[in-house]
Parts: C-alpha cells; sequence; structure tokens
C-alpha cells in the first residue's frame, strides 16, 4: 500500500512524497489521517525559526491530528484497528519523576513530539506509539478532532487558572487558543468573559462563542486590574506584560502563547505587591488530553466552527501561505490527506 507525505528537508524547502506505508513497530500503530491542522508553530518550521533543540530535519511536520487505526504492531490489541482516534504529541518516557508524578508535558527525557521531532500528520499515515492513543466515538467529526491538540493546551491553562462560577475572566487573543479557551471557559459560569484581541471579526466569533464582551488591546487598558483570571493566547511580544497589568490584587494568570526572545518582560515588582499567581504551559499532559477529548464528547467545545478552510496536501504551500498571513477572516487551515 502506497503513502504520501510532505517531507520539509530544511527550512524553505518541501516536497511531496509517495512511498510504502509505514509499518507499526513494537506498542505502535499506524493512523490514517483524516485531517491535520496547521498552526503557526508549523510555519516556524518551514521559515527556519523555531528553536533548533525543538525540530529535526528532515521531518513531516503536522502535530494537529485525527484519523483511524488502520494496523497495530507487536504488543498492541488488536481490537484498536478500525477505531478513531487522536494522540498525545509529546513522546513523554513514562519513567523520570514528572511523568510517574502525571505531569508528562515536564517529561525530564530527551525532548521529543510527533510533528517536530517524528514524522507527523501531514501524510497518509502517521505512526505513534499505541499508549499516546485517546479514543473517539465511532461517529466523531474527524475534521472537528484533528483540533483537539490545541484544545488540550487549553484544557492545561484551563485546569491551572482553575476558573469558579461568577469570576471575571479575561483571555487575551482570539486565535485559535483563544476561542477553544473562550468555549471551554464559558461552561464555568462566570460573571463576564472578556476577549481582547485587534481583530474585530476574530473578537465577533468569540461573542458568540460564550465571550460577553470584546475588547481591543487598547480599550483594555481601563480594564487593568479588575480581572480574577486572566487566560494568555496571543504570544504577542507585550501579552504577558499586558496579562499582568488585567488581573486584580491576588488574581491568577495562565501564559500559553509561544514568545520569541525579545518579548516584553513581566514587572517582578507589580507581582510581588499585587500576589499574582503566573502559570505556563507548554504543550499538554495526559491528563489535559483527556479533559479536552470528554469536552469535546460531551459537546462544550465546538473546534468545527473554527475550520475556515481546507486543503488537499498537494497544495500544502497555499495552506501553509494563509496560516500566518494576516487576513482576520482566516481561522484554523486544515490539510485533508
Amino acid at each position: 500500500m502506497s503513502s504520501r507525505a510532505i517531507v520539509v528537508d530544511a527550512p524553505g524547502a518541501h516536497r511531496l512524497v509517495t512511498g510504502e506505508r509505514p509499518e507499526p513497530g513494537p506498542d505502535e500503530v499506524v493512523v490514517r489521517v483524516a485531517a491535520a491542522g496547521i498552526c503557526l508553530s508549523d510555519r516556524e518550521v518551514y521559515d527556519g525559526r523555531r528553536d533548533s533543540g525543538y525540530v529535526r530535519y528532515p521531518l513531516t511536520p503536522g502535530h494537529e491530528w485525527a484519523g483511524t487505526v488502520e494496523a497495530a504492531g507487536p504488543g498492541v490489541d488488536p481490537a484498536l484497528v478500525g477505531r478513531r482516534t487522536v494522540a498525545e504529541g509529546f513522546r513523554a518516557c513514562g519513567r523520570c519523576e514528572r511523568c510517574r508524578h502525571g505531569e508528562t508535558s515536564l517529561c525530564a527525557g530527551p525532548y521529543a513530539e510527533t510533528g517536530f521531532t517524528h514524522a507527523g500528520g501531514f501524510a497518509d499515515h502517521v505512526v505513534v506509539p499505541a499508549r499516546l492513543l485517546h479514543l473517539l466515538a465511532d461517529d466523531a467529526d474527524l475534521r472537528a478532532a484533528a483540533l483537539l491538540e490545541p484544545a488540550a493546551v487549553v484544557a492545561a491553562a484551563v485546569r491551572a487558572g482553575a476558573p469558579e462560577p461568577g469570576e471575571r475572566i479575561a483571555v487575551v487573543g482570539a486565535g485559535t487558543l483563544g476561542l477553544l479557551a473562550v468555549q471551554l471557559v464559558s461552561g464555568y459560569s462566570p460573571r463576564e468573559l472578556t476577549v481582547i484581541d485587534p481583530r474585530l471579526e476574530r473578537a465577533d466569533l468569540a461573542l458568540g462563542m460564550g465571550a460577553t464582551e470584546s475588547l481591543t488591546p487598547e480599550a483594555s487598558h481601563a480594564e487593568r486590574g479588575r480581572f480574577d483570571l486572566v487566560v494568555e493566547t496571543a504570544g504577542a511580544p507585550s501579552t504577558a506584560a499586558d496579562a499582568t497589568l488585567l488581573a486584580r490584587r491576588g488574581g491568577r494568570v495562565v501564559l500559553t502563547g509561544m514568545f520569541a526572545p525579545g518579548a516584553t518582560g513581566i514587572d517582578p515588582v507589580h507581582l510581588s505587591l499585587n500576589q499574582l499567581t503566573v502559570r505556563s504551559v507548554f504543550g499538554a499532559s495526559s491528563a489535559a488530553w483527556s479533559f479536552a477529548v470528554r469536552a469535546y464528547a460531551a459537546g462544550r467545545i465546538d473546534p468545527a466552527a473554527l475550520i475556515t478552510h481546507e486543503f488537499p496536501l498537494e497544495r500544502y504551500a497555499d495552506a501553509l501561505a494563509l496560516v500566518g498571513g494576516g487576513d482576520p477572516t482566516t481561522g484554523k487551515v486544515l490539510l485533508r490527506p
């Protein structure tokens, strides 16, 4: 059986290759990919802007994907074949102290992640350890399920922020992470749920997903110091510092954006005097993945509402160009092998 894959040989250079379908090794499965999402980190890989410790070329990218198990390797329950599924990206060792404590996203082993150090989902098939699977319902929408990776990151942030009913909550950024955060946080019945983004089109989407108010960054200055919880999702140069200014005294801030060197620093005097709790999120633990999958199964999040474009593998370059292109009407872009 043949199988196609996008291969990024080096920054700025890619090709579509066709070969034999990969075979699963011991404790592995082969998944036929139904849909794979493209995010800004995939642009970083292609443009050569990802830290060299977090990518290995040549590479088949794709860390946001969903599909159906097509083959099971030695040691894997054959009943998994035919099941719809997603899988955790981090290939945690499962043995270190942090893994044993359940914090698999803090694994002390060498960094390993599907789509960055191991072949990912921009292909007809992807091979992953069976232990990383999170099975879906037989009728699950695999287009929507391709967004469960960013949903798991958001789940990690929401769990860290511990929202409570009746709180004032702000979400900074209305991209994929921000809109999924709005959907999850709205389920906690906040008194106010404010979304902050300079793109009016994105803010309008947030209002339709549970936000009670949208503000531009400039307008949000008047709201500083009044939010119980601030979930930052934008990763822009100033948004980490801005998020701490939005929180009330004794409030909580969770940072999920991927910041570049040179981002505005957080004022330690402000943190100290206002007794803020600041958490950060990079990826998602197994528990956060389980949370996101359960929320999806229960209808608490609707990832499909974020999808605006779908392309075949042959149009990978066109799809990639849309991501980070600046068009506020572009939401989640999918590849459909």
